[in-house]
C-alpha cells in the first residue's frame, strides 16, 4: 500500500500538470485546483469544515468547483496550521490564502453592471470617493437648510423626511439589484439543483451563527499565531447584529412614521433610538475588535493586497457607529446639524459602496453555505454501486 506521502506526491504531480493544462483558469484559479487536488489525497482536514467534505465529492477542479469552494472558505486558519505541505514545505499548500485570492475575483467577475467589477480591485479609491461624496453632499444641503433651535432634535427640520427617503431608498434599491444580480451569477454557475427547507434552514443557522468560524475544533481561530481564539467570530458577531440592528431601527422608525402617523424624534425609551443605540455600540466595539486583528492577522492567512478592502469596510460601519452615536448624544444642541450631516454622508457611502466592497462576502458566502447544504443532501456522484 502506498504511504500518504507518495499519494500526495502522485496528487501533486498530477495537480501540476491539470493545472497546466488549464487555459480557461487565471493563476489564482488554478493554485486553488492544484491545492485541493493534494488535499483531496491527504484529507487530514476533513472535519475541520464544510470545504473539505465538499472538495471529496469532486475529483477535478473546474473554475465553477473552484470559486464555490473558494466563498465556502471561512479564512479561519485551522487549515493552514494543521497542514504538514504548507510552507515552506515543497507542495505550499495554503488553502486560506489560495481561496482568498479567488473570492475577490468571483466578486469582480459576477458584479453587475459588469463594468463596475473594477471597482473591487481599487476598492480603496471607491471607498475614498463613496465617502467624499456622501460627506460633501449632505454638508451642503446642510449648509442651506433650516436652522433648527436648539432642543427641537428634530432631524427633518434639517433634511425633510421625503429627500432623505429619496435619496436613501434609491441607493439601497440599486444596491440590493445589483447583489442580486451578481449572486444569481454566481448560483447559476453550478446549480446544486432545487432548494428544500432543510438546506435553507441549515444554511441559515451556519451563516448566522458564523458555525465555520468556529475552526477545525470549535475552539476558534488561529490568529496570528498557533493558538485558538473564538475574539474574531465574536467581533463578527457584534459587528453583523449591530448592523441588523441598526437596520431595524430604521424599518421600526419607517413604521411609526407611515403606519402609525408617529414622527420623529422620539424619545429615549423608544423602540428605535432602543434599537439603534445598541446596535451602533455593538458596531463599535465589535469593529475595533476586528480592525485589531487584522492589523495582527497572519501573513499566510490571506490576500495582502485585500487589506484596503477589509480596513475601508471596517472603517466605513465604525464611522456609521460613532457616528450615530455622537448624533443621537448630541441632537438636542447646535451641532446636531453638522453631526447628522457627516452620519449621513457615512451611511450614504456604505451603502453606495455595499455591491462593490467587502460586504459582498458576507452575501457570497451565503449562497455558498446554501450550495453546500443542498448539494450534500444528494447522493455523489462519485459513489458506485456494487
Amino acid at each position: 500500500m502506498q504511504s500518504l506521502e507518495a499519494l500526495t506526491r502522485e496528487a501533486a504531480a498530477l495537480a501540476e500538470n491539470e493545472s497546466v493544462a488549464r487555459t480557461d483558469m487565471t493563476h489564482a484559479e488554478k493554485e486553488v485546483s492544484r491545492i485541493m487536488q493534494i488535499c483531496n489525497a491527504c484529507r487530514y482536514c476533513e472535519g475541520f469544515c464544510a470545504v473539505f467534505p465538499a472538495m471529496t465529492r469532486r475529483l477535478e477542479f473546474g473554475r465553477a468547483d473552484v470559486h464555490f469552494l473558494s466563498n465556502l472558505c471561512h479564512n479561519c486558519g485551522a487549515c493552514l496550521h494543521a497542514c504538514q505541505y504548507a510552507p515552506p514545505h515543497e507542495f505550499a499548500v495554503n488553502v486560506p490564502q489560495a481561496m482568498a485570492k479567488v473570492r475577490v475575483n468571483t466578486y469582480t467577475e459576477y458584479a453587475w453592471p459588469v463594468s463596475f467589477g473594477a471597482l473591487y480591485r481599487n476598492n480603496g479609491m471607491t471607498v475614498a470617493l463613496a465617502l467624499a461624496a456622501g460627506l460633501a453632499l449632505f454638508l451642503a444641503l446642510a449648509a442651506v437648510a433650516g436652522k433648527p433651535q436648539p432642543g427641537s432634535a428634530n432631524f427633518y427640520s434639517v433634511f425633510p423626511h421625503n429627500v432623505l427617503v429619496l435619496i436613501f431608498g434609491t441607493v439601497f434599491v440599486l444596491a440590493g439589484i445589483a447583489l442580486s444580480a451578481g449572486v444569481r451569477k454566481f448560483w447559476k454557475n453550478e446549480s446544486p439543483g432545487a432548494v428544500s427547507i432543510d438546506a435553507t434552514a441549515e444554511a441559515a443557522v451556519s451563516a448566522l451563527t458564523l458555525r465555520y468560524l468556529g475552526g477545525g475544533h470549535g475552539e476558534g481561530c488561529n490568529n496570528d499565531s498557533d493558538s485558538y481564539s473564538l475574539s474574531r467570530r465574536r467581533f463578527h458577531h457584534l459587528t453583523f447584529y449591530g448592523f441588523m440592528l441598526c437596520f431595524a431601527s430604521t424599518c421600526v422608525a419607517t413604521l411609526y412614521h407611515y403606519l402609525f402617523a408617529l414622527e420623529a424624534p422620539y424619545s429615549w425609551t423608544s423602540l428605535p433610538v432602543f434599537l439603534g443605540s445598541l446596535g451602533g455600540m455593538c458596531l463599535v466595539v465589535g469593529c475595533s475588535g476586528l480592525f485589531v486583528l487584522n492589523l495582527k492577522r497572519h501573513p499566510l492567512h490571506g490576500d495582502s493586497s485585500q487589506k484596503g478592502m477589509d480596513r475601508g469596510f471596517i472603517a466605513l460601519l465604525w464611522l456609521a457607529g460613532l457616528s450615530g452615536l455622537a448624533l443621537l448624544g448630541a441632537r438636542d444642541t447646535l451641532a446636531m446639524p453638522v453631526l447628522l450631516a457627516v452620519h449621513l454622508g457615512v451611511v450614504l457611502a456604505l451603502f453606495l459602496t455595499l455591491p462593490y466592497g467587502k460586504f459582498a462576502h458576507g452575501i457570497y458566502r451565503s449562497a455558498a453555505l446554501l450550495k453546500w447544504a443542498v448539494e450534500k443532501r444528494k447522493p455523489s456522484s462519485l459513489m458506485v454501486e456494487e
